[in-house]
């Protein structure tokens, strides 16, 4: 697809931008100091260029969304074909639409496990959110009202509503809103480098399974209704956990029947080399989140799988009020079913196990060599490179945040956009990328992280 490149008023744009736009996760202060935000303009492959037409490789793949690539002209088509025919009906009331109906099968058929029906909202925040609705009713319906706690992980990200963000485990958000609601708890996550100490990986796993169940003891299994986790932490700073790590926490689940959710808005759809993650990790859950890569960001959309035990007493009681105006959005389904069909064709999933994502993390190992780099970890297209001042005793840089900032902002100089989760640069490319293409961004993710040494060690 030739990218479309209007004639934009780019200082006008930013004027603008400063003076009425509040950016999600920014500085409000720098981006209004700045004169407004950093425009991007068009894009391609796995290629974004700015108003001043400088090219970026896309190591993020948007907000680790676009799985397909930019320019895929199927998407525009698919989006443009259900708007002329109907672009919008609401899935209240028993009504729904052609593309919603059939993106529900599909999703099954991709997730089997059991996971035979599904619910539609917008985003990942909102799916997760239904998830936390969606158990405690299901629990009430069950006869079981005090199952209502959630256990989640340290490092968490589940979203930025009320219950998502409770679910997560970010200190500044839950600052900035009194959080977490009650009934929401959080345990050691298997981050074996910053954590395990002189402990064996798959030791430590099988340990941060245990506290998991040394906290549903604590607070009685009659009123623990789930535990919640990502199969891989992405925004917590890709933290892939040992092997031992989630078969375990299934099996303590299952000992104490509390509900197993996988947060797939990350994993899902090819990113670590199958279609859901936690395939991928060898566990089976009772109910999966999933967004971002089910349209590759082209629309927003998300979904919630559940089993026929849980989806069994919600049909049998008929009414469940909740859902949102947008839910199952044909325009949505249908570019998610496009892009679905997309990675199919292109054996987009097995390329990622089999081709790409062994040479990334080949590559991307190589980096560890830099003064700073104490670890570069990997599963499929996700990567996460640990900062640290020390590499023996893996002392971080202080102040918290001020070397992955460094880092970020020396990517960007460099034609290369990777995102900083504290002191990790984490990537998450399109899954289209090439051998020749990852080079190219481990060339560049090179160069800034010698740039940021530079920096940081003179200091």
């Amino acid at each position: 697809m030739t990218a479309i490149r209007a004639n934009y008023d780019a200082p006008r744009l930013r004027r603008l931008d400063a003076a009425h736009h509040i950016h999600p996760f920014s500085n409000a202060t720098q981006v209004v100091a700045e004169g407004g935000g950093k425009l991007f303009a068009h894009a391609d492959g796995i290629y974004i260029y700015d108003t001043d037409n400088k090219r970026y490789l896309d190591g993020m793949a948007g907000l680790w969304c676009v799985n397909v690539g930019y320019g895929r002209e199927e998407l525009v088509e698919a989006a443009a074909r259900q708007m002329r025919e109907l672009p919008y009906y609401s899935s209240f009331f028993g009504g729904t639409t052609p593309p919603t109906v059939e993106l529900a099968a599909k999703l099954t058929e991709l997730l089997g496990h059991g996971l035979n029906h599904v619910l539609f909202a917008n985003s990942g925040s909102e799916a997760n959110d239904t998830v936390v609705r969606l158990v405690r009713h299901f629990w009430n319906l069950e006869g079981k009202p005090k199952k209502k706690a959630f256990i989640a992980r340290r490092h968490a990200y589940h979203g930025s509503t009320m219950a998502a963000a409770s679910l997560g485990n970010w200190g500044t958000m839950h600052e900035q809103a009194d959080l977490p609601l009650p009934g929401f708890h959080h345990v050691e996550a298997p981050y074996w480098y910053a954590e395990g100490g002189d402990k064996d990986p798959e030791s430590f796993g099988i340990a941060c399974a245990k506290a998991i169940e040394a906290k549903i003891l604590e607070l009685g299994a009659d009123n623990v209704a789930a535990v919640i986790g990502e199969p891989v932490q992405g925004a917590g700073g890709v933290i892939v956990p040992p092997k031992s790590y989630w078969p375990e926490v299934e099996r303590i689940c299952r000992k104490h029947d509390v509900l197993l959710i996988a947060d797939e808005v990350i994993c899902g759809f090819g990113r670590t080399g199958a279609w859901f993650g936690f395939e991928t990790l060898g566990f089976k859950p009772d109910i999966v989140s999933m967004a971002k890569g089910l349209s590759s960001g082209y629309q927003p959309i998300s979904a919630v799988a559940v089993t026929d035990r849980i989806a069994k007493p919600l049909i049998d009681a008929g009414y469940w009020l909740h859902g949102f105006t947008y839910s199952g959005h044909p325009v949505a389904a249908a570019v998610a079913l496009k892009n679905i069909e997309i990675m199919e064709r292109e054996h987009l999933v097995q390329k990622v196990a089999k081709e790409t994502g062994p040479y990334f993390a080949q590559r991307l190992k190589t980096l560890e060599k830099n003064p700073i780099v104490g670890e570069v970890r990997t599963l499929g297209l996700l990567g996460g490179i640990e900062l640290v001042a020390d590499k023996k005793t893996r002392k971080r840089f202080e102040p918290l945040g001020h070397a992955g900032t460094v880092c970020r902002e020396r990517c960007l100089a460099n034609g290369l956009i990777m995102r900083a989760s504290f002191e990790t640069m984490v990537l998450s490319p399109p899954l289209t990328i090439t051998k020749a293409q990852i080079d190219e961004l481990v060339t560049l993710a090179g160069r800034a992280l010698d740039e940021t040494a530079a920096e940081l060690l003179k200091k």
